[in-house]
């Protein structure tokens, strides 16, 4: 029986991280889908106000993630810094349902929650890849990733029927309660381990500024920025829209749309189990490559939507299924490659700055979601935001990412370059 349990989940350290994470995840797909419904039944928001809300959230990873980065590579304690931001996201949660018991919640509520809800996430992440590193050697790099995001697949799956069924029983704000239990787990979890973190950076010059040159100096990590970029951008011009689309337009009942997604998120697991056997048989660096063209094409499937319930149902699942395998691919593998790379040292500052472009054009697409389903509508918006993120593979046809094979033996290999 032993033999059945993959080695990293044997080492009580890890096997707890990935506990509180798993927990985590789940509550993150109740948010998915109870914040937008929450701002949709409840607030009667129209898609301009869609959009401002997707760039609430999003809009700290553009301003605070260089910043953030440089502070906890200068200052350390990364496990304590994930502990807080678990703890203040769990805080602003509750704040909605007690918002709209009292009968006070509000748009502006939403926007300001959504808001420091993402400045909490950008001090949560900066810090997350190190901590990573300090708990999996170096050549189960794949696996551990394929194990925390087999654990994003798995809430993809449940996550989403289980929104849906808990947006009905108990509205959509009270569903947010548990997101912020979710968050109380991952801080216990988190309590629970001490893993030997990279020693603190320090004070010195230059601190801002080391993380986006290093990212500038090596040609695989600045080809991936520019690829996940541009699917993040199309991504959110797509997603800003797309729940006040299929809800308003397509009359799907937000039961039924948690089941359908939840169903057709089987794709992530997929995507999770396959992954490692790929990097193997085609190159981690080419399985990247692939998954920017398998996560964005299937989402083309949401505006052909059309006729009985059963074929737009049938629709949404496949446009779920096919984006959900593609994303664990892109994500496993990068993150695989970002961990061979990336020194110790510079972790949280080129997560830092690589997080400033990445997640910083998401607000830009949610807006650009908003405005341009305001203005030609929303299923046109949904075309042009399906074929952009197509765009995002044009970054990795030139340049040593797609000829990479397997994991380089040490960061100062590529960092040189």
């Amino acid at each position: 029986m032993r033999k059945l349990v993959p080695p990293l989940l044997r080492d009580v350290t890890f096997r707890r991280f990935w506990s509180g994470q798993t927990v985590s995840l789940f509550g993150d797909q109740i948010a998915l889908l109870a914040v937008p419904l929450t701002a949709v039944l409840v607030l009667h928001a129209d898609a301009a106000q869609m959009g401002l809300l997707m760039a609430a959230e999003l809009l700290p990873s553009l301003l605070f993630s260089l910043v953030a980065g440089a502070r906890v590579d200068r200052r350390g304690r990364r496990r304590r810094t994930m502990i807080i931001a678990d703890v203040g996201r769990a805080v602003l949660m509750a704040t909605v349902p007690v918002g709209y018991l009292l009968g006070i919640l509000s748009l502006p509520q939403l926007y300001l929650v959504a808001f420091l809800t993402g400045t909490f996430d950008v001090l949560f992440f900066v810090s997350y890849n190190t901590l990573f590193v300090s708990m999996v050697p170096p050549d189960r790099y794949v696996e551990g990733n394929s194990l925390l995001n087999g654990s994003r697949a798995m809430s993809f799956v449940g996550g989403q029927s289980v929104a849906g069924v808990l947006v009905s029983l108990l509205t959509a704000p009270g569903a947010l309660l548990l997101n912020g239990l979710s968050f109380v787990a991952s801080a216990v979890a988190l309590a629970r381990i001490h893993p030997d973190e990279p020693p603190a950076a320090g004070p010195g010059p230059g601190q801002l500024r080391a993380g986006v040159t290093f990212i500038a100096r090596s040609p695989v990590v600045r080809a991936a920025l520019g690829a996940t970029a541009t699917v993040n951008y199309f991504n959110f011009v797509f997603f800003a829209i797309f729940v006040l689309y299929v809800t308003t337009r397509l009359h799907v009942s937000p039961t039924e749309l948690g089941l359908v997604l939840g169903a057709g998120a089987v794709g992530g697991l997929i995507g999770a189990a396959v992954t490692t056997p790929l990097t193997r048989l085609v190159g981690v660096g080419p399985a990247f490559v692939l998954s920017c063209v398998v996560f964005p094409a299937p989402l083309l499937l949401v505006p052909l939507a059309a006729g009985s319930r059963p074929a737009i149902l049938a629709l949404l699942f496949l446009a779920e299924f096919g984006s959900g395998l593609g994303v664990m691919v892109l994500d496993i593998s990068i993150g695989s490659i970002f961990s061979a790379v990336i020194p110790d040292e510079l972790r949280s500052r080129v997560s830092g700055a690589y997080r400033t472009v990445n997640y910083g054009v998401r607000p830009l697409g949610a807006l650009t979601g908003g405005a341009l389903g305001t203005v030609l509508g929303l299923r046109t918006t949904l075309w042009i935001a399906a074929a952009g993120g197509l765009l995002c593979v044009l970054w990795t046809l030139a340049g040593p990412l797609r000829h990479l094979k397997t994991l380089p033996a040490t960061p100062v290999a590529v960092a040189a370059e």
